[in-house]
């Protein structure tokens, strides 16, 4: 199985989940289109890691929403316990800051606000999500553990809110550079 098969059964141990839903809950965590999910999908069936039931609905077609089995479930905490593969990087920012100097420092000085706006509307969704999460928490979340079913939505929110943070300030560092 790919990490994509592993991903799929990581959102359906916390949720039962349609096809087209899980193409969406797994874009934070990786970039994924419908046909690679569905196949897989019906790969995890086939291995006896998820099952579906049909849902009838009157206004579209109908849906399978599938639901991970305990057996899915033993191939998942396996694989958490894997070595974990290096990260794959692919930013065009540093592909343009790498040749920077081939604008002038208006330009430069440009692109790296419009990073900057972006960065600043990626920390206020987050914001957002971690109030979401806040209020639909039993406990606070500085108080959340490992086992509560929060806990993985909170660290990987807090994660990358500190991403966020440490690029802002690469940028201001940045354009520090452009004077």
């Amino acid at each position: 199985m790919n990490t994509l098969s592993y991903g799929l059964l990581s959102l359906l141990a916390k949720k039962s989940r349609s096809g087209y839903e899980l193409m969406q809950h797994i874009q934070p965590f990786w970039q994924a289109k419908h046909s690679q999910i569905y196949p897989l999908l019906a790969q995890l069936e086939g291995l006896g890691h998820v099952d579906f039931v049909h849902v009838l609905q009157s206004d579209k077609p109908d849906k399978k929403v599938y639901t991970i089995t305990e057996q899915g479930l033993d191939a998942l905490r396996h694989w958490i316990t894997l070595p974990t593969d290096d990260p794959v990087t692919r930013d065009e920012l540093s592909l343009k800051v790498y040749s920077i100097g081939l604008v002038n420092q208006e330009q430069a000085r440009k692109v790296l606000e419009e990073r900057e706006v972006y960065y600043l509307k990626k920390k206020e969704r987050f914001a957002h999500l971690l109030e979401n999460l806040k209020q639909g928490s039993a406990k606070p979340l500085d108080e959340l553990d490992i086992h509560d079913p929060e806990f993985g939505m909170y660290v990987l929110i807090h994660k990358a809110s500190m991403k966020v943070d440490a690029d802002l300030v690469w940028c201001e560092w940045m354009k520090g550079k452009l004077t």
